[in-house]
């Protein structure tokens, strides 16, 4: 260990810190991200009805294609009047490949989802008014103000459907008469939409990101040079994490999406961030005790790279534990962030370093360190005073605190998860208000039906399942479509809006009145169901073993178990805190009518690992000034050294997370608000008070079962430290 740190931080230090930006540059540029192969099933929960479903789709030999429902509205009751030049502007501006679904365009296989067949009785006796033998037949709603066709676009991803959709809007903007207003929405729109949210959003959210972090960095270091070395080495890991997750990814077969690396991103810049604030910290407090930089960062970072391989151990744990989860792209965001964390405890124990020690004192203009300076340990600074405070009565403090985490976790009893479609997006999408207004003239459901899809060449079968369909409570219409390359289905219209109770219940009732053999329920409320099921299944089995993990590696890491499970405790308390009164916030303060379904998994993960981060940074420098100074006023003098850094680094990620509500996903500025609180709160509260409050109370018991000989430590830490030194 002692011939690695000098190498890193000798007078070779210049060699490690060019190879390393070399291999970094490499990496980016030389390399390069490796390209996605994206599928529909990407981002269903495996093994569940709407995606086995889908799989069954897939088979089809139209894979690939979504459907865009055009909705064609007036001021006036005259739709009728306008069908034919509205059918010829569709035929001039569909996109190439477009196609009329199966069952229109003359074929006489029933009309569109939506619209009533022609007789009492559910038989085919003739396509509606309107439909006629165009290419793409339109369908009049009754009460005369709106029309729709459905064009099935060649979109097997979402960057196609953005491109196809896109298209599709403009052309029919500039042919549609001036009195008739058109739009876009259906599945293909929908996904169009979502992926426009990610245009340009790498680049925004990196800008973005970076400059939060510079502003902070200068902030804290009072320097106008210091904050451009970390800052440069955050971002250089950023980008290298990014490029070697993706061909990680790619090597194991795990799905990924757009999310993911805004996600990995944001984590990667507040991890090494932190990292690097936690060093230079110890860096200038060693250069106020020697006099060679060198000799300063070697004792450096030997002493903060116990707290950062502890720290950057516990994210790893606790994000592989996504690879458990039922949803592809979430076990691609856990083993992502996974390898993302490892690249920036590397950039921070490495590159950093490296990197620093090429530059003088001067480095920290204008408060540069002088040798005889007082330690921050030694200082009464404004955290060692709260300390003194806190030491005074910590029984109060613990259960002063205590009942404030309880208070704020009252909200967690009011949750309710599942967004409606319309609810997903900060500012809401085309495809969201089309779907609402089409609603206001045909069945709810017609925007987004459910497909009843099973392995059958008869089509005298797929008649009475339709029957059977029909005939449940909140189905509008059942039409069976006929089967083709063995594959049948049946288009499902709900009475229901998308994303209510009642079309969920819908949902189980048609689920329970088709449950058989190779018949599977799928489309997007049937999608929903599932995904409200898989998050839930996900949350009880995902969260005890992050919590149990994280356990573990603190037990292995710190030689105790009376420590890891306060650490562990008081972090469960802080995420409790924060999940609960961010509800309150989202619903009365930001008018979210609930939360994402994942949610709750990924904050409260985010904040279990990260959360233990300043525990462990406070932890790990107690059991340091322990071996002189005791356990009680150990934790205080640490209190005092980690309190300006630790504080520094939570507000950082804290505002970094934040940075995820530049992208108009509510889901990401849930997330987003939920850590930004709970890592407050951890900073803030857990760290200064309650777990210094418990450390005075346990003494020497905090521990347990290991033995804290001041002697004994101070001892080998001073061998340690002169070895180093010569």
């Amino acid at each position: 260990m002692s011939r690695i740190v000098e190498f890193i931080t000798g007078r070779r230090s210049w060699i490690v810190a060019l190879l390393g930006l070399l291999l970094g540059g490499l990496i980016v540029g030389g390399i390069g991200q490796a390209e996605r192969s994206p599928s529909p099933l990407d981002s269903l929960p495996a093994g569940f009805d709407g995606t086995e479903g889908q799989a069954l789709l897939d088979e089809l030999p139209d894979e690939g294609t979504q459907s865009a429902i055009v909705l064609f509205t007036v001021e006036d009751d005259q739709i009728a009047d306008r069908l034919p030049d509205l059918a010829a502007v569709l035929e001039e501006v569909a996109p190439d490949g477009a196609e009329p679904p199966e069952g229109q365009g003359g074929e006489g296989q029933g009309p569109p989802p939506g619209v009533e067949n022609g007789n009492d009785e559910g038989g085919q006796s003739g396509p509606p008014p309107g439909v006629g033998d165009t290419a793409y037949p339109i369908i009049p709603a009754d009460d005369g103000t709106a029309a729709f066709s459905v064009l099935v676009l060649d979109a097997p991803t979402a960057s196609d459907a953005r491109d196809a959709v896109a298209e599709l809007r403009t052309g029919l903007r500039d042919a549609v008469p001036d009195d008739v207003t058109v739009q876009v929405t259906g599945p293909a729109a929908i996904s169009a939409d979502l992926a426009s949210v990610f245009d340009g959003a790498d680049i925004t959210l990196l800008a973005v990101t970076a400059s939060v972090v510079a502003v902070l960095l200068i902030i804290t270091y009072r320097s106008p040079i210091l904050w451009v070395i970390p800052l440069a080495v955050v971002g250089l890991g950023d980008q290298v994490a990014a490029t070697i997750a993706t061909h990680v990814l790619k090597t194991f077969g795990v799905a990924w999406d757009e999310s993911t690396f805004g996600i990995l991103s944001v984590l990667v810049f507040g991890a090494a961030t932190n990292y690097a604030l936690l060093l230079i910290s110890r860096y200038r407090d060693e250069l106020r005790r020697r006099e060679s930089r060198h000799e300063a960062m070697g004792i450096a970072l030997r002493r903060a790279a116990e707290a950062i391989v502890a720290s950057a151990s516990t994210v790893i744990v606790g994000v592989l534990c996504l690879l458990l989860s039922v949803f592809p792209t979430t076990r691609g965001l856990g083993l992502a962030c996974a390898v993302g964390i490892l690249v920036a405890m590397t950039m921070g124990l490495i590159v950093l370093p490296a990197v620093l020690v090429l530059f003088g004192r001067w480095i920290f203009w204008p408060k540069v360190p002088r040798q005889g300076e007082q330690g921050l340990a030694d200082s009464r600074s404004i955290w060692r005073r709260i300390g003194d405070l806190v030491a005074a009565r910590p029984w109060a403090w613990i259960a002063g605190v205590t009942v404030l985490l309880a208070a704020m976790s009252v909200g967690l009893s009011q949750y309710r998860t599942g967004l409606a479609p319309e609810d997903q997006f900060l500012d809401t999408p085309e495809a969201i208000t089309a779907a609402q207004r089409l609603g206001e003239s045909f069945p709810a459901g017609a925007s987004d039906p459910l497909v009843v899809v099973t392995r059958t060449d008869d089509e005298a079968v797929l008649g009475e399942l339709a029957e059977t369909i029909a005939e449940i409570d909140g189905v509008d219409q059942a039409t069976p479509v006929a089967p083709h390359a063995g594959i049948g289905q049946v288009q499902v219209v709900l009475d229901a809006e998308p994303g209510s109770e009642a079309s969920q219940d819908a949902v189980r009732e048609v689920r329970a009145a088709v449950s058989g053999s190779d018949t599977y329920v799928t489309g997007g409320d049937a999608s929903a169901v599932d995904e409200d099921e898989g998050s839930v299944r996900d949350r009880w089995v995902i969260m005890p073993l992050v919590l149990a993990l994280i356990f573990g590696t603190l037990v292995l890491l710190l030689r105790s178990v009376v420590a890891p499970l306060v650490l562990v405790v008081t972090t469960v308390a802080t995420s409790c805190a924060a999940l609960g009164i961010s509800w309150w916030l989202f619903t009365g303060v930001f008018g979210f009518a609930a939360i994402d379904s994942s949610m709750p998994l990924l904050s409260f993960l985010f904040l279990v690992a990260l959360g233990v981060d300043y525990n462990i940074f406070l932890i790990t420098r107690t059991l340091e000034e322990a071996g002189e100074h005791g356990t009680r006023d150990g934790v205080l003098r640490a209190l005092g050294a980690t309190g300006g850094v630790i504080t520094s680094a939570g507000v950082l990620l804290a505002a970094v997370f934040a940075v995820l509500g530049v992208l108009p996903l509510v889901v990401l500025a849930q997330i987003g608000v939920v850590i930004c609180i709970g890592v407050l709160l951890d900073t803030l509260i857990v760290r200064t008070v309650l777990t210094p409050a418990i450390v005075r109370v346990l003494g020497e018991t905090f521990w347990w079962p290991r033995k804290v000989d001041g002697r004994q430590v101070g001892k080998h830490r001073e061998e340690a430290v002169e070895k180093i030194a010569t």
